[in-house]
C-alpha cells in the first residue's frame, strides 16, 4: 500500500473515529433538546467552522467560487446537501423508532455496500474481492456487535427509515467524491454541503434555542459541530483523496466500534462474548477492506472518478 494511500486510510479512520463520539456524547450531555434540532446545528455550525479553517489556511481559495459552475460541481453540491441532510433526519428518526442499537445496524449496514454499488455505477470504481470480503464481514461483525437482545423494539417504518439514511449515506460519500474531481475548491464546497444541509432540516426541527439555553446542550453542540463535524469531514474528505469511495463507506464501520468502546470506558456498559467477537469480526473486515488489489499493469488500476 503507498503512503499516500495509507495517509488517505487513516484520515478516514479518524473521521470515523470523531463520528463514534456522538452517541455517547449525547448520552452523556442527557439534554432534552430535539435530535432533529442538534443534527441541523452539528451540520451549520460545522459548516462554519470549516469556513474558517479553510480561510486560515488559504483565503486564496475563496477566489475560486466560479469554479462551482463548470463541470457539474453545483449539482454534486447541492446532492450532497441534501443527501447529508436527509441522512440526518432519517437517521435520528429512525433512532426514534427502533433505538440507536438497531438503527445504527440498520443504517450502517446498508451504508457501505450502497456506497460500493454507487461508486461503480456512477464513478467507474473496480469493486476487488478483498473489499468485497471484508465489507460482508465488517457488516457481519456490526450487527453482532450492536445487536440487542430479542427485547428490541422492531418497527418496520424505523428500519425502512435506516435504510433509507444508509443510501443517503451512500449518495453523499458518491458526490462528495466527485466534487473532489472537479475544479470546485473541495473544502469550501463540503462547508457549504454542510450549511445547505443544516438549513434544509431547520423547518422540521423544533425550538433550537433550548440548545443555547442549556449549559450541557451548548457544550454538545460545540463538541457536535467543532471535532465531530468540521474536523470530521476534513479528515474524511482528505482522506477521500487517497482511497476509493467503497472502501471509505467500509471504513466508516469503525464509527459503531469507537462508540462501543466509549460506551463501555465513559458509560460503563459491558460487551458479551458475543459483542467482543462482533468487534473483531468487524476490525478483521476493515483490515481485508483495505488491502489494495494486485497491479496487472495499467488496466487494474482503480478508476477514482470521484465519489464522496
Amino acid at each position: 500500500m503507498k503512503i499516500a494511500e495509507t495517509g488517505g486510510v487513516a484520515a478516514v479512520l479518524g473521521a470515523a473515529t470523531l463520528w463514534g463520539t456522538v452517541g455517547p456524547a449525547q448520552v452523556l450531555a442527557s439534554t432534552d433538546v430535539d435530535p432533529v434540532a442538534l443534527g441541523a446545528l452539528r451540520l451549520i455550525g460545522g459548516g462554519i467552522i470549516l469556513f474558517g479553517l479553510v480561510a486560515a489556511r488559504d483565503r486564496a481559495t475563496f477566489s475560486r467560487w466560479r469554479s462551482l459552475g463548470r463541470g457539474g460541481a453545483l449539482g454534486w453540491l447541492l446532492l450532497a446537501a441534501a443527501a447529508t441532510a436527509a441522512y440526518q433526519a432519517a437517521f435520528l428518526s429512525s433512532v426514534e423508532r427502533t433505538g440507536a442499537a438497531l438503527s445504527t445496524v440498520v443504517t450502517l449496514g446498508v451504508a457501505p455496500p450502497a456506497v460500493g454499488a454507487l461508486a461503480r455505477l456512477g464513478g467507474g470504481e473496480r469493486l476487488t474481492r478483498p473489499w468485497i470480503f471484508g465489507t460482508v464481514a465488517a457488516v457481519a461483525g456490526t450487527a453482532v456487535l450492536l445487536l440487542p437482545d430479542a427485547s428490541v423494539r422492531l418497527d418496520t417504518f424505523g428500519v425502512v427509515l435506516g435504510i433509507v439514511g444508509g443510501l443517503c449515506y451512500g449518495v453523499y460519500t458518491v458526490a462528495a467524491k466527485k466534487l473532489l474531481d472537479s475544479a470546485a475548491p473541495t473544502f469550501v464546497a463540503v462547508a457549504t454541503t454542510l450549511v445547505l444541509g443544516g438549513a434544509m432540516m431547520l423547518p422540521f426541527t423544533g425550538d433550537v434555542s433550548r440548545a443555547f439555553a442549556e449549559p450541557d446542550a451548548f457544550a454538545l453542540v460545540g463538541w457536535l459541530a467543532g471535532p465531530a463535524t468540521a474536523l470530521g469531514y476534513f479528515w474524511f474528505v482528505s482522506g477521500l483523496r487517497h482511497v476509493t469511495a467503497s472502501t471509505a463507506g467500509t471504513l466508516s464501520l469503525a464509527e459503531p466500534l469507537v462508540a462501543a468502546v466509549l460506551g463501555v470506558v465513559l458509560l460503563g456498559e459491558r460487551l458479551s462474548l458475543p459483542a467482543t467477537a462482533g468487534a473483531v469480526l468487524l476490525l478483521a473486515g476493515l483490515l481485508i477492506a483495505t488491502i489494495p488489489a494486485p497491479r496487472r499493469g495499467r488496466s487494474a488500476e482503480p478508476r477514482h472518478l470521484l465519489t464522496a
